[in-house]
């Protein structure tokens, strides 16, 4: 549904022919989003406090915050206006900047210290002090000035935290650099190098040490480093420059593959409440001229993405963006995150730096990948395969690759950190979410193979161990633990694509007794999902025709003959399911083909009313099995007796298995 402030005269059909949006779209959302803000300022506008839940680092950090990341959007919509804009938003702004780095106001912003939330805004307030340089700063009074610059050198030999905060110090001394102010070149250089540390080729980057990919190589690790050349003269590039755009042409090439057909994001890893944000590589690309897509590509890319969430209620009827994805939902949040924290939404709107006759604005609008044929996608840096369906434009996202932990002291070390629902699934899409809050993630149902000790607590998916990413197929295993035992078991996952469809390899090590669980992908709505079940399948239905299945192919049957034939357990019966899979916030009670639908509430950014399919073995006798699975997420009308057909399983020994299609391809796990 169109927002009443999007109620433009009639766009350009031709131009726009599959969003209906134009460059005033953007500046109309922009312009929204801006006055939305005024509110909530503090007198000075050096602050906006939004309502909201706080973040850890207090209500002053939190207004600063709203200040740096809206200033971020206000200067794109004034450079790319060429300051033909309100007036009072250059000048809410600027008396922001006199009012903030007044120590003696009462809205002083924090000084910046070693690891402060200060160092992320800071950057915010760099990069837009730059773009907008004619307007704002060079008009500045001189003591506010010197004001601006003695805040910013508190970067100067400071610490931060070695991840993309790095990049923050990097742009904010390079603003300084670029004033005449004091700031040191080896904090510049040395960020810049350390970034070298952690690119792992094909346009990837992992945000710090450890595997952590996710939408900070687009929106930081990425666009930084092209905003600092941006601010640096020749003299201090280096070639730098240039290696940066090769990266992002490379990392360009494959990333409209994670966008569905509505616009939406594969929804995979952190600060997913910054929504489109995922719209900044996009846009830099253009802005570096260096990106591989389109013009009219690019366009239908960045449009498509910011209407699907203002079509979705963000920004919502007050015109803010709340903690969320679409609205409100803090268990997808962090605890960094305060009520400002989505306005770091603003990098997706760089677009509007570029003039009004750049081709991106000027040419036809291209199809997306997935809008003219079913698209398969390996990335074995990140160790991921993407999957798109052309009929239903769903994007799948097979997780073999990320899991946001310390890198592991030895090769073979099993586990580190926590498991994270935004990293440790096996599946996310463009239609789904993660079950994230914590009486969910305690159960962690959703794409994952866990081992269930006798007392019902999953084995958790914490490390990865990446084995193989390419063409359609992609494998890793994890080490599971299990309550009061000192082992670990390998449980060793080979993700097959085919057609629509996603064939799981489970090899599973397990000790004798203990239940063996596989999830599918959670469909969460405003409405109670339909849920049913039957000998060896299970599958959840939202109102809108969103279907989640699974479907045993090999290795349940045996173990659930074996149920069949003895009374459950009280074991059994917190898990399995029944034909209708009804059953409240717990699992449906036992029956003898072990599958069933997991619901909850409350627990999933896309809807109150979550369901999960899975299926379930009866108690391992110990040692090695093999159990293969077909997953199934799409619109279609879903038959898994059906499915069962259309794949054949040949169990050679204990250590593979040889899938046969219908289409006579057959393929060796």
């Amino acid at each position: 549904m169109t927002p009443p402030f999007l109620h433009l005269p009639p766009t350009d059909r031709v131009l726009s022919s599959r969003t209906g949006w134009t460059r005033a779209h953007w500046e109309a959302t922009a312009d929204r989003l801006l006055d939305a803000l005024v509110p909530y300022a503090t007198p000075g506008f050096a602050q906006y406090r939004l309502p909201g839940r706080a973040s850890w680092s207090g209500v002053v950090s939190d207004g600063l915050e709203g200040y740096a990341r809206s200033f971020l959007m206000a200067s794109c919509r004034i450079a790319g206006a060429r300051g033909e804009v309100d007036p009072e938003l250059v000048e809410r702004y600027a008396r922001g900047l006199a009012t903030g780095t007044d120590p003696a106001s009462d809205e002083a912003w924090p000084r910046l210290t070693d690891c402060s939330q200060q160092m992320v805004e800071a950057a915010s307030i760099a990069v837009g002090l730059h773009e907008t340089r004619p307007w704002i700063w060079d008009r500045l009074d001189t003591k506010v000035q010197e004001r601006v610059v003695d805040w910013f050198s508190g970067f100067v030999g400071g610490r931060t935290w070695d991840n993309n905060w790095r990049l923050f110090q990097v742009v904010s001394e390079q603003f300084l650099a670029s004033v005449g102010a004091p700031h040191s070149r080896s904090d510049i250089e040395s960020g810049l190098d350390r970034i070298e540390d952690w690119y792992v080729g094909d346009g990837w980057y992992t945000d710090g040490d450890g595997r952590n990919f996710d939408y900070y190589v687009g929106w930081a690790m990425h666009l930084y480093p092209l905003l600092w050349s941006r601010m640096a003269g020749p003299e201090e590039d280096g070639g730098r420059t240039e290696v940066y755009r090769q990266r992002l042409s490379r990392f360009l090439q494959d990333y409209p593959q994670f966008f569905g057909s509505d616009g939406a994001p594969v929804h995979q890893g952190r600060s997913l409440t910054y929504r489109f944000a995922a719209l900044a590589p996009v846009w830099m690309g253009a802005l570096a001229d260096c990106t591989p897509l389109a013009p009219g590509l690019t366009r239908r890319l960045a449009s498509g993405t910011l209407r699907h969430f203002v079509e979705r209620g963000a920004p919502d009827e007050r015109g803010l963006l709340t903690l969320g994805w679409y609205d409100t939902f803090l268990p997808s949040t962090q605890p960094y995150s305060g009520p400002a924290s989505p306005y770091w939404a603003s990098k997706g709107f760089l677009g509007l730096l570029l003039p009004a006759d750049h081709p991106v604005w000027a040419q036809r609008e291209l199809p997306l990948p997935i809008e003219e044929s079913d698209q398969y996608t390996a990335l074995p840096a990140p160790g991921w395969l993407l999957h798109g369906t052309r009929h239903d434009g769903i994007v799948r996202l097979v997780n073999h690759g990320s899991d946001h932990n310390p890198p592991a002291a030895a090769d073979d070390a099993p586990q580190a950190g926590e498991e994270d629902p935004h990293y440790a699934r096996l599946g996310y899409s463009t239609a789904t979410a993660p079950e994230s809050a914590p009486h969910a993630t305690a159960r962690t149902v959703d794409n994952h193979l866990a081992l269930l000790a006798p007392d019902g607590t999953p084995s958790r998916r914490r490390r990865i161990h990446p084995l193989r990413c390419e063409g359609n197929l992609a494998s890793s295993w994890y080490a599971a633990e299990l309550p009061g035992d000192d082992r670990t078991y390998r449980i060793e996952t080979t993700s097959v694509l085919h057609g629509p469809w996603e064939i799981r390899v489970h090899r599973v090590e397990a000790p004798e007794g203990v239940l063996v669980r596989e999830g599918g992908h959670a469909v969460a709505h405003d409405e109670r999902p339909f849920a049913a079940s039957g000998p060896g399948w299970a599958l959840a239905r939202t109102a809108d025709g969103l279907t989640s299945a699974v479907v045993a192919l090999h290795g349940w049957d045996s173990e659930t003959r074996a149920a069949a034939g003895r009374t459950p357990s009280a074991a059994d019966t917190t898990e399995a399911g029944g034909a209708s899979a009804d059953s409240g916030m717990t699992e449906a009670r036992a029956t003898a083909h072990g599958s069933g639908v997991a619901r909850d509430v409350q627990s999933n950014a896309y809807g109150p009313h979550s369901a999960i399919p899975y299926l379930r073995g009866s108690r391992h006798p110990g040692g090695r099995s093999l159990h293969v699975s077909l997953i199934a997420l799409s619109r279609d009308t879903v038959h898994p007796q059906a499915l069962r057909t259309s794949v054949g399983v040949r169990a050679v020994g204990a250590d593979a298995v040889v899938l046969t299609f219908l289409d006579g391809t057959t393929v060796e796990v």
